[in-house]
């Protein structure tokens, strides 16, 4: 006879139903949040500021560019992280690009604030993220790295991904003015902020 400790885990074991349900929900918040940060002209942290970037240089969406972005560091999940980890991250990633070809059938922004587009934005992919890693399903991209380099190294996931974050944002000046790059370190700011605060250890226990 199982134990009610036992009972208790199986009960919050996600079903599979459940898992998709978040699939959808955090795709299609990540890419609303990636719609508001393009209409202002803005750009954030991580694979999605750097889709953000080259979207407005290239003739592709940022949903498209971040799934083309996203190939190499799938490829080194692949081989780092196991074929779960990778086939997860895959779904998640051409989901975010189907979402985004969508979107501008089902919704137009006509005008967003740059300010409320940095922290709604933001807010709203943190949120999207934090639905993906509910379910131990993630965005991939420089994820992948920071938890690798943290696995082997032991280097500190917050502070490579801010090196990289801080990097990316640099790299942005030579497209967008330096007031619009503060505006999009608001946003990299309220993705980590989301995050950082309902994914902690403990404060969750299903899975």
């Amino acid at each position: 006879m199982p134990s009610p400790s036992s009972r208790e885990s199986s009960a919050l074991r996600h079903s599979l139903f459940e898992d998709a349900y978040a699939l959808v929900i955090g795709c299609s918040l990540i890419v609303l949040g990636l719609a508001c940060l393009h209409r202002a002209g803005l750009v954030t942290g991580g694979v999605a500021g750097v889709a953000l970037l080259l979207s407005y240089i290239l003739p592709l969406s940022a949903g498209t560019l971040f799934t083309l972005i996203n190939i190499p560091f799938l490829v080194f999940a692949s081989r780092t992280m196991g074929w779960a980890f990778t086939v997860k991250t895959f779904l998640v990633s051409s989901s975010i690009t189907l979402f985004a070809l969508l979107f501008p059938h089902i919704m137009a922004l006509g005008f967003i604030a740059p300010l409320w587009a940095a922290f709604f934005g933001g807010t709203v992919i943190g949120m999207g993220i934090l639905s993906l890693a509910r379910h131990q399903a993630g965005v991939g991209g420089t994820g992948v790295v920071t938890l690798w380099l943290y696995k082997n190294r032991g280097w500190n996931v917050g502070k490579v991904q801010l090196g990289i974050d801080c990097f990316i944002l640099a790299l942005s000046t030579l497209k967008i003015d330096l007031a619009h790059v503060g505006l999009s370190a608001i946003s990299a700011i309220a993705i980590s902020g989301v995050v950082a605060t309902f994914h902690r250890p403990g404060r969750y226990t299903g899975y």
